[in-house]
């Protein structure tokens, strides 16, 4: 049980689960029956379990030279060969689960964890360090849609609102990590661009992602969309522009990553409301 509780934390619990959940959300909005739904909900949550085991795997020793205790790999709660063995097999798993809904969403969704695991293996230290996100997160509506009986890849709003959603995670999610990121050399696209702009081009890209649901959903008859869809729409924009300017008048601070995950979260279900029309 110890071993597992350190695999747990070291899997990054949260976003494994707000991911996860965002699945469960899309199988539900697509109409999935019960049984396809609980296969893509179990293939997403091993995937994402395999790709924050392997990250912390990467990171072991750069952890352990910036003292992160919140570490369990890094604390050595749990033996590197162990965490990988556990990160491999849950990948194995994802996919032969993703195998059950035919093999259009286990392509699928290997190309998203392939993706999400060349950033952990080295893109993260590159300028090249937002385009894992802009894949994996473009990609992703799709393993709902592609789950379906009759499968269909998601339509193209549905992949420029997941790629937007991934380039503001990505933008802000290492914001409050620079400091120890600069002292072991990861220096990815946003510790180039610096906090503020950052968290400005984040704020944008939700808004990007919001008018590309709400255009694409409705097929560009904006009197048909729901006033639940609207009201998605105006909360994207108004925490994106509070973001962008507390970005520009104020020093940065841990409120800046908050913010624009709110405003991602609010992309997210934005995105869920558009139901049916996902499929392309």
């Amino acid at each position: 049980m110890r071993t597992v509780r350190a695999l747990w934390g070291s899997s990054h619990p949260g976003p494994t689960l707000v991911v996860t959940a965002l699945a469960l959300a899309l199988g539900i909005a697509t109409g999935l029956e019960p049984w396809r739904l609980a296969v893509l909900t179990a293939a997403v949550f091993a995937g994402q379990l395999s790709v924050g085991v392997s990250n912390d795997a990467f990171d072991a020793a750069r952890d352990r030279e910036v003292g992160r205790r919140d570490k369990p790999i890094a604390r050595g709660d749990v033996m590197l060969g162990v965490a990988w063995a556990a990160s491999a097999g849950l990948l194995a798993a994802a996919l032969v689960l993703s195998c059950l809904l035919g093999w259009r969403m286990p392509v699928a969704h290997a190309l998203a964890l392939g993706s999400a695991l060349s950033y952990n293996a080295g893109l993260k230290s590159t300028p090249w360090s937002i385009v894992p996100f802009l894949v994996s997160f473009g990609v992703f509506p799709s393993l709902a849609t592609l789950s379906a009986p009759d499968p269909a890849f998601a339509a193209w709003w549905a992949w420029t609102a997941g790629a937007a959603l991934g380039a503001a995670v990505h933008l802000t999610n290492v914001l409050p990590d620079l400091d120890d990121d600069a002292r072991t050399g990861v220096r990815g696209l946003p510790h180039r661009l610096g906090p503020r702009t950052s968290a400005v081009l984040a704020a944008a890209a939700v808004v990007i992602g919001a008018v590309s649901v709400l255009w694409g959903a409705c097929g560009g008859d904006l009197s048909t969309v729901s006033a639940v869809s609207w009201g998605f729409f105006a909360a994207v924009v108004v925490v994106a522009v509070a973001t962008a300017w507390r970005a520009v008048a104020r020093p940065p601070t841990r409120a800046l990553f908050r913010l624009v995950m709110l405003a991602a979260l609010l992309l997210a279900a934005q995105l869920v409301a558009s139901g049916s029309a996902l499929a392309a």
